[in-house]
């Protein structure tokens, strides 16, 4: 429990430590509402002794084995993918960002959105130490939006003047997962 707490507060400090600029706009919101929903959730269903859809114990077990994997990879590819940038990237959801560059080097040479893959790992570990409705719905919306959202990045990246260098780069990567 607590190595997926720590996923959620290392992902809750990057717009204030990383991230340059923006504002906190609707589509902002949105898009981080599931985060701030999973965590008092897991919170209030460890205080409140509270039953997931797994009862047998050695299987919570095994699934805490699970979430402990899923949740140190979440913060080792955060970390990773914070280590590859050379400066901070625009705040989601801004519209008048304009790309200067196109990172196609460290955790973004196999994937092209690791941060949003390191998001959706820590929801998977978020699901595996406590199979409930509580994380199974954010988790799902997380997914949606965070999908929407790389879409709409991937098409200003390939409309900008790197278009054809990241139409390119599209095609030997995978939006959230090692192609």
């Amino acid at each position: 429990m607590v190595l997926v707490l720590c996923a959620y507060v290392v992902i809750g400090v990057l717009p204030r430590i990383f991230f340059k600029g923006g504002s906190f706009n609707s589509g902002w919101w949105l898009t981080g509402a599931p985060f701030f929903c999973v965590p008092p959730f897991l919170i209030a269903a460890d205080l409140a002794h509270w039953h997931s859809w797994v009862g047998m114990h050695n299987m919570v077990v095994t699934l805490d084995s699970i979430a402990a994997v899923l949740t140190g990879a979440s913060i080792a590819l955060l970390f990773y993918t914070l280590g590859t940038h050379r400066v901070p990237l625009a705040l989601w959801h801004q519209e008048d960002d304009a790309p200067v560059s196109i990172v196609t080097y460290g955790a973004y040479s196999r994937i092209r959105h690791p941060f949003y893959s390191s998001f959706l790992l820590a929801f998977l570990g978020s699901f595996a130490l406590f199979p409930h409705l509580g994380t199974l719905l954010p988790m799902l919306y997380a997914i949606g939006r965070l999908t929407a959202t790389a879409m709409r990045e991937e098409k200003r990246l390939s409309a900008s003047e790197f278009g054809s260098e990241y139409r390119e780069y599209i095609s030997k990567t995978g939006r959230f997962l090692p192609i």
